[in-house]
């Protein structure tokens, strides 16, 4: 079924923590120059932990130890600089004394200059090695940013500084801590966001369409109203954890302008972000919006914020003058710290611009291409696969007669049985296309669809090179041709378990998995009476034939009610098959 991830597919989340914290290993060469880990919360302004050396002047080749403590703390990074020029690059590098609690880092291309938590396990103290290079200023500082919890962390708390031998004190007044950004005021709104205005005075995106957030709690909701060269934008939908959309230029995540409305306890924080690709958005600062305020309320969760049409001077905040591709999202929060999306994002079916004329859209949690690639897998294995399985098994004396140079029979059947080949080839292509490669984050599904298409492509050869009734050849290729088939339609059957649950194509449940499990006992089931009707017209043949009493006559009337059973249970199983692909296909189309 349908290959999960992709791209918007995974907007907002396939969760790498990012620095620090959200890097649990420690790699947070991205943070080095700044030292700021990319949380999306504010700095603590009070600092709990302190460095201290093991002496305060030094000379080129030095080696000094530097120890930091104080109360337990998850990460940190530890880096040296010059006293004269913080901002600048770090300075010497660093060796190990305990390589299970600290690592290495290379920072400014400089190898060894920093040094990182390997763990988020707690500690309360760490010692390190500094080694003076042998050209160095006058004097050293050490800074360190520790990360106590996600939301909870110090930036470049100061060290203290050491010095050449023999050179002027140091004057420069002592660094303080990253002074706290100043936010605009976050308020609370008084009432439920309504739709009333959609279409008129709002652009609208919601899901259902035409759903109203003021009266059905279910509703997920976002609108833009522009005010001059503003504009404002509501966001609401059922969530306890957070919700997000994006604006990009494509379908696929990565380089995308991010919102993201984020619950932490009976608080909610609004927070731009940016997405480089499938990984963890990277928070970014909030003094681009204006007028946040939020509403927590019947477990539905609401933001507003304004913000300007055209930022020229802030990165990654795209221009809402253009058009682009609307993703909806929303997903678990723990402290702050958000997890995957709990279902595929919508998106959009097109490209909109938010600041022209209102429109009151809606979208899809799925695409076309993956619908196509559901809707075929379902039509082949579900029923072309199982009607041509029953009519060759069983009804060869029914439709014994000629029809194109062949029984009735084997042409039905043959031909079920290329349609089946036939889609599935084309279904199998799809998410090859639409992923541009192999999906590494779609479970088994896609190694069992692989299987499946083989086998397929296995029993078309092996049909082609079919061997005369009477050739020696024939029973082996019978039992040759039954094998690879049931082991198919097995694989195929277990496919589709899998593909139902994967993000690309989520089915509403739990109703699905009932279904299908419904939809492979009508299938056995059918299959047990037509044997057990086989069975009984075979004995009772054989007991007519014994008793040599209207031999003709009788077997004749047997066969003839026989196969009467055999049409009727084929048109009832026909009618329940429909019943089931029908209850798919209008589910995948509501998606």
């Amino acid at each position: 079924m349908a290959v999960p991830g992709f791209t918007v597919g995974a907007f907002i989340l396939l969760l790498h923590l990012s620095s620090v914290v959200n890097y649990p290993s420690g790699k947070v060469t991205k943070s080095c120059h700044g030292m700021v880990p990319e949380h999306g919360h504010s700095p603590q302004s009070d600092p709990v932990h302190h460095i201290s050396v093991s002496q305060t002047t030094f000379l080129p080749g030095d080696q000094i130890k530097v120890t930091l403590s104080g109360k337990p703390f998850k990460g940190f990074l530890v880096e040296a600089r010059d006293a004269e020029n913080l901002s600048g690059p770090p300075i010497g590098s660093f060796t190990l004394i305990d390589s299970e609690v600290s690592q290495l880092l290379t920072c400014e291309d400089i190898r060894g200059s920093a040094v990182s938590h390997t763990s988020p396990s707690k500690k309360t103290e760490v010692k390190v090695y500094w080694n003076a290079p042998s050209s160095t200023p006058n004097h050293i500082k050490f800074l360190v940013t520790v990360v106590e919890k996600y939301k909870i962390y110090w930036v470049k708390i100061p060290g203290p500084v050491i010095s050449r031998p023999n050179v002027p004190p140091f004057t420069t007044p002592e660094a303080t801590v990253a002074p706290m950004p100043t936010l605009s005021p976050i308020s609370h709104l008084t009432k439920s966001f309504n739709a009333s205005d959609c279409g008129n005075k709002k652009f609208c995106v919601r899901s259902p369409l035409n759903c109203d957030p003021a009266k059905e709690l279910a509703c997920v909701f976002l609108s833009f109203t522009r005010h001059d060269q503003s504009v404002m934008v509501e966001m609401s939908g059922p969530s306890e954890g957070y919700l997000s959309f994006a604006l990009s230029h494509d379908r696929w995540m990565g380089d995308d302008d991010a919102y993201m409305c984020i619950r932490e306890d009976q608080i909610v924080h609004i927070q731009p972000s940016r997405l480089t690709g499938r990984s963890h958005p990277i928070m970014d600062s909030k003094d681009s919006l204006e007028d946040m305020a939020w509403r927590l309320a019947d477990g539905v969760m609401q933001c507003s914020f304004r913000r300007n049409i055209t930022l020229p001077g802030v990165k990654n905040r795209f221009d809402l003058n253009a058009s682009y591709y609307i993703f909806l999202a929303g997903g678990a929060a723990d402290d702050g710290r958000i997890h995957k999306h709990s279902k595929q994002p919508l998106i959009t079916y097109g490209k909109y611009n938010v600041t022209g004329s209102p429109k009151n859209i809606g979208g899809s949690h799925s695409l076309l291409i993956l619908k196509v690639h559901g809707a075929l897998m379902f039509v082949a294995w579900m029923t072309t696969v199982s009607i041509g399985v029953l009519i060759a098994r069983f009804f060869k004396p029914v439709w014994p007669k000629p029809l194109f140079g062949d029984a009735a029979w084997f042409q039905v059947h043959r031909g079920l049985m290329l349609t089946t080949s036939a889609f599935t080839f084309i279904a199998f292509l799809l998410p090859f296309i639409y992923r541009r490669g192999w999906n590494w984050h779609a479970g088994y599904h896609p190694f069992l669809g692989c299987t499946v298409m083989i086998l397929a492509v296995l029993q078309l050869l092996l049909a082609a090179f079919r061997p005369p009734s009477h050739d020696p050849r024939r029973q082996m290729f019978n039992w040759t041709h039954w094998s690879v088939g049931t082991a198919a339609r097995i694989i195929a059957v277990a496919a589709i378990f899998l593909g139902m649950d994967l993000p690309g194509l989520d089915l509403p449940g739990p109703w699905k998995t009932y279904a299908m499990i419904g939809f492979v006992a009508w299938h056995v089931g059918t299959e047990i009476v037509l044997e057990i009707h086989a069975y009984r017209l075979s004995r009772k043949v054989e007991i007519l034939d014994d008793d040599r009493i209207q031999i003709l006559q009788s077997c004749t009337v047997a066969e003839a009610e026989g196969h009467a059973f055999k049409k009727m249970v084929l048109a009832i199983y026909v009618c329940g098959n429909l019943t089931f692909l029908t209850m798919f296909l209008s589910a995948i189309n509501h998606l």
